[in-house]
């Protein structure tokens, strides 16, 4: 008997491998589930890879053109964007970070919350609305004007670098505030009682102990603005600020010079990924230790002035960065819904909620499919093509757009010629022009948001459960739809929320891929914003706020259980 314990019989055996490894009669069903994330990867670097190969083989007027006209200052633009945008938003997000995670002050429990919700505002509504109110012709610097008597020298001018920086700063900051403050809660006052200990005083323990600890989590917050400012078009348009999201749309639909825009994407492309390895090797060479006990200890008080001070501070980023915003968007809203709201605002929403609706579905199913498929196949060759599938959300929208529309026009173009050849019938376009084109961009870029939630539900469901559908003779298909599908419900359900917000409020891939008279809210905004109409805009944009403010409520709320 113990021979037998120690040693499986060979029926027990063959129940192993045929879980494992797979019986015969399954082997082909096998060989379709790995396939899956190869496909999708492939997928993927499609587009991304018709935007490099530009690079490598450019046309001489092309870039002889750019070059003398506008590359230096995109590089310049975009350089002064990037760098002011990180340091605004690392700066304030530490901030907050360190004073609600550690520190007791007046009002922290509604702020540790509460300075999350600009997250539910586009970086692009908050743009306009600060333009439509601190502008010259503003109602602020009119009454100003009207207030002081003279022309306000010493305002500063909205419409410039600074102005831009400002508004992507309150937009972005939360990122680099959320990781963070998981950082700090980690650590608590334990950290600077160490630091004491050592001799340090508490600001010399901040910023020796402390803030080199949650360097990890800060270089990931911060990463995340860096690629959301690279990739960000609806504020820079708004300003009138040239970066290569903006250099993109004008080189397509006003230059009418796909070649150029595909060269544009080439290095936009270039500068993401290379930020992507050097944050990379930045934290490969990091090692780090958290006590999770010390998220219990007791916080810092900050009594009188101080206290109070550091509310000031925290008012001060949530009214500029979300209540303002709201508050106007509500007053133009208001004003103009009498004589604007027609029957077009509702084929915006229409066209916005099932074009989301569309791209949830595609995305999710596809993040399933290769979750699940990873599941079965766990080798490293399965688990990069994973990675790569998942690459696109690094990728700005505008590359996207430019990297599936080229690909897509070719197919068309091929197919057209042979249903010449053999049908003698002109097919027009069949692929461009319709929501293919606008689904397979979306599903590009946010098959990382969806994967995430979907891959963090399977990963809960044990090896058990999996024998025990075995057992019961379900496999493949059938174990997907019967076993596992139940239980992935609510990590299906978090990553199709996300999705179907983003879709929402993308503007870049849907303003340059879109058929022609598909108009959405987004785009609505864009064409609004374009001709200087902040009210008519606000119309839409409290709708995208709305829907932005899903995610984030069920988010408190999985953080408050």
């Amino acid at each position: 008997m113990k021979d037998e314990a120690l040693h499986p019989t060979e029926n027990e055996t063959g129940t192993r491998k045929a879980f494992f490894g797979f019986s015969t009669s399954t082997q082909r069903t096998s060989t379709g589930w790995r396939l899956i994330p190869f496909l999708v990867a492939a997928l993927v670097l499609a587009p991304i890879g018709t935007v490099v190969s530009s690079l490598f083989a450019p046309t001489g007027d092309v870039w002889e053109h750019l070059v003398e006209t506008t590359l230096a200052s995109l590089l310049v633009n975009t350089f002064w964007l990037a760098l002011g945008v990180a340091s605004g938003s690392a700066l304030i997000g530490v901030s907050l970070a360190w004073f609600t995670a550690v520190c007791e002050f007046p009002g922290r429990k509604f702020f540790s919350w509460a300075l999350l919700l600009p997250l539910a505002i586009p970086a692009y509504v908050t743009a306009f609305v600060a333009l439509g109110l601190f502008d010259y012709i503003g109602p602020v610097q009119t009454a100003l004007r009207a207030w002081l008597g003279s022309d306000l020298p010493w305002f500063p001018n909205v419409r410039s670098r600074l102005g831009v920086i400002v508004v992507m700063v309150l937009a972005f900051y939360p990122y680099v505030y959320l990781l963070t403050r998981n950082a700090f809660l980690t650590q608590g006052k334990r950290s600077l009682e160490a630091a004491q200990s050592l001799g340090l005083n508490r600001t010399q323990g901040f910023f020796k102990l402390s803030l080199p600890m949650a360097r990890p989590w800060i270089a990931g917050g911060t990463m995340l603005v860096l690629m959301e400012t690279l990739a960000d078009f609806g504020t820079v348009a708004v300003f009138n600020y040239d970066t290569f999201t903006t250099a993109i749309y004008k080189a397509w639909f006003a230059m009418f010079s796909l070649p150029a825009a595909s060269q544009l994407a080439s290095l936009l492309i270039v500068i993401v990924f290379a930020m992507i390895v050097l944050e990379q090797q930045f934290r490969s060479r990091i090692r780090y230790a958290e006590v999770r006990q010390s998220a219990r200890a007791d916080r810092i008080p900050l009594t009188g002035w101080r206290g109070w001070a550091v509310a000031g501070f925290a008012s001060g980023a949530l009214f500029f960065a979300f209540l303002l915003p709201v508050m106007q968007l509500s007053i133009w809203a208001a004003r103009v819904f009498a004589r604007a709201f027609d029957q077009r605002y509702l084929e915006f929403l229409w066209h916005s909620l099932l074009l989301s609706a569309f791209a949830t579905v595609l995305t999710c199913s596809v993040a399933l499919l290769v979750v699940y498929a990873a599941r079965r196949h766990s080798d490293p060759v399965t688990r990069a093509a994973v990675r790569i599938s998942t690459i696109g959300y690094a990728l700005p929208g505008a590359v996207l757009a430019v990297g599936v529309f080229i690909p897509i026009a070719w197919l068309d173009n091929q197919l057209s010629e042979m249903a010449m050849q053999l049908f003698h019938i002109e097919t027009g376009l069949l692929i461009q022009g319709t929501l293919v084109t606008m689904l397979i961009a979306y599903m590009t870029r946010f098959l990382a948001v969806t994967h995430s939630p979907i891959d963090s539900a399977m990963q809960r469901i044990t090896g058990s459960i999996d024998e025990a559908a075995l057992g019961l003779g379900l496999s493949g298909w059938a174990a997907l739809r019967r076993v596992h599908l139940p239980i992935l419900k609510g990590g299906i359900f978090t990553a199709a929320t996300l999705v179907f917000v983003d879709v929402m409020k993308e503007m870049p891939i849907t303003l340059m891929t879109r058929p022609f008279g598909w108009d959405t809210l987004s785009v609505r905004i864009f064409e609004m914003t374009s001709e200087g109409e902040w009210e008519q805009a606000a119309l839409p944009a409290v709708a995208l706020v709305v829907a932005g403010l899903l995610p984030l409520i069920f988010f408190v709320r999985q953080t408050e259980r």
